[in-house]
């Protein structure tokens, strides 16, 4: 299972910011979407078109790469492309890729988990699956399909079976890593470019000295993170995505905090760009092109507040799908969430509504 997090926040006095293309982690994030493109409503075409063209052998391995071993290909520096980097993991030992590939494990002790040493993780297969399952559990609070174990069940088996032969281990992630870019990314990758390097020179002009960590992640993701997240490094490096939709994804780099947003521009940028414009608007668009998300406004105009169980029991809705549609709603800014003790609850937030709008106005009058 990768271990990442989408959504996170606040604060931090002195930060030091910086915005980049970075083009390992862009490619490395995009396919990861590809593994799981049910777990979120929201991603880029390019993902949902990607993952449904996938043969099965083909959408098996990327799962076992992406899924089960990310921990062994997460970078950690940077690398001018993708294919040296590929080209550097091709020149490791295998068994250090397969340390790797457990390394994120171990860590799951200090969420409170029983995870067993090593050695018996690698040896036994029972206590492996016993090992994930209890991961799933601790993160299955809202019936998420991302992380129903027993689904996936059959395939961290066959994961642990790799894990016995680090040669094969190896050969299956360097071959698929370089049949999905020469294949697949590489020429979305060169379509991109272009949109990714405006967003990311439109917010480099941008003076962030003054800012708190809290305050620039506002600034660059459009989205404001108050009291899901404690901690911040020092450093943010902001890289924007053309497929992550309204999410963020946040990794560890070098002491810094890297976080993969939705390619944009600044607010009252005075740079235009027809092609963020459009890409950004699709993001905000795309929340609303479902009826049971309009349904879910529609109720948020009757009610100051509903918590998740209200929305499920009023719209006969699973939890999952219900977790999915408020997820991108809260993602694309039309719904404020909030704890109440163990319940998520939401409000309409009527400033986006507005923002939407008069977007869309702005992009016809171009």
């Amino acid at each position: 299972m990768a271990d990442r997090d989408f959504i996170l926040a606040p604060q931090t006095s002195t930060i030091t910011v910086s915005i980049a293309l970075e083009p390992v982690y862009n490619a490395l994030n995009s396919l990861m979407l590809v593994a799981s493109p049910e777990s979120r409503s929201g991603f880029g075409e390019w993902v949902l078109q990607t993952a449904a063209a996938l043969p099965p052998d083909l959408a098996r391995r990327h799962w076992l790469v992406f899924e089960a071993f990310f921990a062994a290909i997460e970078p950690e520096q940077n690398w001018p492309s993708f294919a040296d980097y590929v080209d550097h993991l091709a020149m490791q030992e295998a068994v250090v890729l397969r340390d790797r590939a457990v390394s994120w494990i171990r860590k799951k002790e200090l969420e409170g988990i029983n995870v067993p040493d090593i050695d018996t993780i690698l040896r036994d297969k029972s206590a492996f699956l016993d090992t994930i399952e209890a991961i799933y559990a601790r993160k299955n609070t809202e019936k998420d399909p991302m992380y129903d174990f027993e689904a996936n069940k059959q395939r961290y088996a066959e994961a642990h079976d790799l894990l016995q032969d680090p040669p094969a281990l190896k050969a299956l992630i360097i071959n698929h890593l370089r049949t999905m870019w020469n294949n697949w990314f590489a020429p979305e990758w060169a379509h991109v470019l272009p949109m990714l390097q405006e967003s990311v020179d439109a917010f480099r002009q941008l003076d962030y000295s003054r800012m708190t960590a809290l305050e620039a992640v506002r600034t660059v993701t459009g989205r404001d993170f108050t009291g899901i997240w404690e901690e911040w490094g020092e450093h943010l490096i902001f890289v924007p995505s053309a497929h992550i939709g309204p999410y963020v994804t946040r990794f560890e780099k070098d002491g810094a905090v890297l976080l993969i947003f939705g390619a944009r521009l600044p607010e009252g940028a005075r740079v235009t760009s027809p092609a963020l414009s459009r890409s950004e608007l699709l993001v905000r668009l795309s929340a609303l092109a479902d009826d049971t998300r309009l349904q879910i406004l529609e109720l948020l105009t009757q009610h100051d507040e509903l918590c998740a169980q209200d929305v499920i029991e009023m719209l006969n809705l699973s939890q999952s799908a219900a977790s999915r549609h408020l997820r991108q709603l809260t993602a694309t800014g039309y719904l404020i969430e909030r704890r109440r003790e163990v319940a998520k609850c939401y409000s309409l937030n009527p400033r986006r509504v507005d923002d939407t709008l008069q977007a869309l106005k702005r992009f016809l009058r171009k």
